[in-house]
């Protein structure tokens, strides 16, 4: 039974730091891609962070880029997003998806979706 757990979010002031975490069940991270978008409301679903499993490269968007960072830990099974300097801007929902193979930045090339959790920062 395939699981992906997001957990981490809440309510943080402008400037804070917070840790989401992903947990991944049912799943090899091996030729896989595992990425983090987010869903504002009124908002499309964006991609924020991505890693790959097999070089451990990452991808950012260029409105994260310097401040998120994207972290996996084969051995248990999760992936992390460490979030340091947030704006009101980040608030949103946060999802953990994985796809087999290379990044792409599309969310419909993911097969496999967790349940958000919501990141809210305040001005």
């Amino acid at each position: 039974d395939v699981q992906l757990q997001a957990s981490g979010g809440g309510l943080v002031q402008a400037g804070g730091s917070l840790r989401l975490s992903c947990a991944v069940s049912g799943l090899t991270f091996g030729n896989s891609a595992i990425a983090w978008f987010r869903q504002a409301p009124g908002k499309e679903r964006e991609g924020v962070a991505c890693i790959v499993s097999d070089n451990d490269d990452t991808v950012y968007s260029d409105s994260v880029k310097g401040r998120f960072t994207i972290a996996s830990d084969s051995a248990k099974n999760t992936v992390s997003l460490q979030m340091n300097n947030l704006k009101p801007d980040d608030t949103a929902v946060y999802y953990c998806a994985f796809k087999t193979g290379v990044y792409i930045r599309s969310p419909q090339s993911y097969s496999y979706w967790g349940k958000g959790t919501l990141v809210t920062v305040s001005s």
